[in-house]
C-alpha cells in the first residue's frame, strides 16, 4: 500500500505506474481516493467546527448556571433556564449532527483504504516492462547446464525407482496435489532443509520456527487481496488462515511494534510447511510433485532501512544462488517484468535451476523487495532515537523449497547407471552416504 500523501501529491505518477503493471481498471481508484479523501478532509473541518461551537455553548451554560444561582429576579431567572435550554438542545444537535458525520468518516476512511490496498506498490524503475513471466528478462547464468548422453527419467520415476514417492495413497487420502515420501527420498527432503537451515545460519541469519497459521488481520497485512484469493487456505469456523509461506507470520510478527532504529537489520532464516490452494492453475502433475498444494521451505526475511534494502536484495538472491551452486546445481536469475509482480512488489528476481530432462530452467526461488508496503499495512515502523518513526523495509527469498526442489536435484545428480550422486555439502546430512542407489 503506497502513502496517501503521495498519492494525492502525484496522481499522475501512480496512474502511470498502474498503466505498467496493466491494470487500468484500477486507474480510476486514484481519483475516486482524492475525491473520497477531500470529501472526508470537510467532514474534519466541520467537526473541528462543530466541537469549537458545542465547547462555546457548554461555557456559556456554566455562565448561565452561575448567574441563575446569583439571581432572585424571577422574570431574569425565567429567562435565563430558557436560554439554558435552547443552548442545551442545541448542544444536542450537534452531538447528534456529529455522530453522524463521524460515521460517515468511517464510512469514507474504508472506503479509502479498501482502494489504497488494491492499488499497486510503485515499482522501482530498473523493473522492466511486460505483461506476464513470458517477459521476464534473464540476467545471470551461474554453472554450466548439461545434458548427459544418457536418458533422464521424469522426476516421479526417478523416485519411484528409490520406492520414495507413493501418489496413489496420497490421491485417495488428500487428493491430487499431494504426496507420501518415504526411504531415502523422504531422508533426502530432510536433509536438504536441514542444510539449508545451517547454510543461513552460517551466513547470519537469525534461525525462527513461526506459527503455520495467521489472523485474518496479518493476511491482509502481507500480501494482497488477489493473492490471497489465489493461495490461502482458511480455518472454517476460526479467524485463522493456513500459511502459504512462513514470510507471513515472519513479517506478520512485527503488527502494531515499533522497534528500535539500532536493531535494524534485523535478519531472519525461518522454516515451515506451506499450504497453497494454487487457485487457477490448471493441469496440477497428479504424477509429479512440482506443482502441489502442501510443500517446506527454508525462506530468509530482512527487516531494513530504506536506503539499504537494494543491498540487501542483492544478497538475498545471490544466497539462494550460492546454495544451489554449493550443490552443483545450474541456476539462473531472471528480473520479473512489471506484469509479473504482485501489487506490493517493488521489485523481483527469480532463481532457476536447471532441468536436464526438459532442457529448460524451472522457477526454485523467487526474491522480493516490497519497499514498506507490508509495513505500512501492518503499521510496522522503526523508532529513530530523536522520536521520530517511518516504515520499515521488508524483504524476503526463498533459499530452498522441496519436494519442488528435488526434481533439479535428482536430475543433476542422475548417473546412467540409475545412481543419484550426493554432493560433498550434503553427505553430512545424509548420515555420510556419497550416492543413493535404487530398490527397484
Amino acid at each position: 500500500m503506497i502513502d496517501l500523501k503521495f498519492l494525492k501529491a502525484n496522481p499522475e505518477i501512480v496512474k502511470e505506474n498502474i498503466k505498467k503493471k496493466f491494470q487500468d481498471q484500477k486507474l480510476p481508484l486514484v481519483d475516486e481516493v482524492i475525491a473520497l479523501d477531500a470529501e472526508n478532509h470537510q467532514i474534519t473541518l466541520d467537526l473541528n467546527k462543530m466541537r469549537n461551537q458545542r465547547n462555546v455553548l457548554s461555557k456559556e451554560n456554566s455562565k448561565i448556571v452561575g448567574e441563575m444561582k446569583k439571581t432572585e429576579d424571577p422574570a431574569a431567572k425565567a429567562d435565563l433556564e430558557k436560554k439554558l435550554e435552547d443552548n442545551k438542545a442545541h448542544v444536542k444537535s450537534l452531538g447528534d449532527d456529529m455522530l453522524a458525520l463521524e460515521k460517515k468518516q468511517e464510512e469514507l476512511s474504508e472506503a479509502i483504504k479498501s482502494r489504497m490496498m488494491v492499488i499497486p506498490n510503485i515499482l522501482d524503475d530498473d523493473v522492466p516492462i511486460g505483461k506476464d513471466d513470458s517477459e521476464n528478462v534473464e540476467i545471470t547464468k551461474y554453472g554450466e547446464p548439461v545434458v548427459p548422453d544418457y536418458e533422464v527419467p521424469y522426476h516421479a520415476d526417478i523416485m519411484d525407482k528409490f520406492s520414495g514417492l507413493d501418489l496413489d495413497s496420497a490421491r485417495r487420502v488428500s487428493g491430487s496435489g499431494f504426496y507420501y515420501l518415504t526411504g531415502d527420498i523422504a531422508r533426502l527432503h530432510s536433509a536438504v532443509l536441514s542444510y539449508a537451515r545451517d547454510f543461513m545460519i552460517n551466513k547470519g541469519f537469525t534461525y525462527c520456527v513461526p506459527p503455520f497459521m495467521i489472523h485474518n488481520e496479518v493476511v491482509n497485512g502481507v500480501m494482497s487481496f488477489a493473492e490471497m484469493d489465489a493461495m490461502m487456505y482458511k480455518i472454517e469456523g476460526e479467524d485463522l488462515y493456513l500459511i502459504g509461506t512462513s514470510e507471513h507470520s515472519m513479517v506478520g510478527r512485527f503488527i502494531g511494534e515499533n522497534v528500535a532504529e539500532e536493531s535494524l537489520p534485523i535478519t531472519l532464516t525461518s522454516y515451515s510447511p506451506c499450504f497453497r490452494k494454487e487457485k487457477g492453475s490448471h493441469g496440477i502433475e497428479e504424477r509429479g510433485v512440482y506443482r502441489i498444494h502442501q510443500f517446506e521451505k527454508q525462506e530468509m526475511v530482512v527487516i531494513c532501512h530504506p536506503d539499504e534494502r537494494r543491498v540487501w536484495f542483492n544478497k538475498l538472491w545471490q544466497n539462494t544462488v550460492d546454495f544451489f551452486r554449493s550443490l552443483d546445481i545450474p541456476v539462473r536469475t531472471l528480473e520479473c517484468c512489471s506484469g509479473d509482480l504482485a501489487d506490493l512488489k517493488v521489485k523481483s528476481v527469480d532463481v532457476e535451476a536447471w532441468s536436464p530432462r526438459q532442457k529448460k530452467y524451472f522457477e526454485v526461488g523467487c526474491c522480493s523487495d516490497l519497499g514498506d508496503a507490508q509495513a505500512r499495512r501492518l503499521r510496522f515502523r522503526v523508532a529513530k532515537k530523536d522520536g521520530t518513526k517511518y516504515f520499515a523495509n521488508t524483504l524476503n527469498n526463498t533459499v530452498v523449497a522441496p519436494p519442488r526442489m528435488l526434481i533439479a536435484f535428482l536430475e543433476n545428480n542422475y548417473q546412467a547407471d540409475g545412481t543419484v550422486l550426493i554432493p560433498k555439502a550434503l553427505q553430512p546430512y545424509m548420515g555420510g552416504m556419497t550416492r543413493l542407489v535404487p530398490k527397484q
